[in-house]
């Protein structure tokens, strides 16, 4: 066997339709695109478009909103700024969203930060949030710390 002698088996290989070459080719004339009209023409295809009947993505009603005068907290529960302050990531001073993302707790300031209650929190710790929870609140105060909750954070964690 020598390698000029080497060839694909009969059949195994098509030569390619040579289209919109004379109607006896068998695809002549349309070029097997059917007959006339835009999607006949070339680079032409319109999403969405049926015939001039109202596309059903326009009668098919709106739904929801997007309310711009929502609040976006980052939330974070007791139980992990707890795990903070005894892993040496939270220190003795009051906890504000500055705080909370140097720690790692928070990852960019939204709105300000909301406290949640769940989780134990046994460190005496001084708190300036934008808002919090009633059981985070009682939670703070049973371990000896206070909690002030302030619109001003809320706008320094925006800026």
């Amino acid at each position: 066997m020598k390698l000029n002698g080497i060839s694909d088996n009969d059949g195994s290989s098509k030569s390619r339709m040579r289209v919109g070459r004379g109607i006896g080719s068998g695809k002549g004339k349309t070029g097997g695109r059917g007959v006339k009209g835009q999607k006949a023409r070339t680079g032409v295809r319109v999403k969405g478009f049926e015939g001039g009947q109202m596309p059903l993505h326009r009668r098919l009603p709106k739904r929801g909103f997007n309310n711009v005068s929502s609040i976006d907290y980052n939330e974070v529960n007791v139980g992990r700024i707890q795990q903070a302050v005894d892993a040496g990531k939270l220190g003795s001073g009051p906890i504000t969203v500055a705080s909370l993302i140097e720690a790692g707790l928070v990852s960019k300031a939204r709105d300000g930060v909301k406290i949640l209650g769940m989780g134990e929190l046994t460190a005496k710790l001084t708190f300036d949030v934008a808002a919090a929870s009633k059981s985070a609140v009682e939670a703070i105060e049973k371990a000896g710390g206070t909690i002030t909750m302030s619109a001003q954070s809320s706008d320094a964690s925006a800026a």
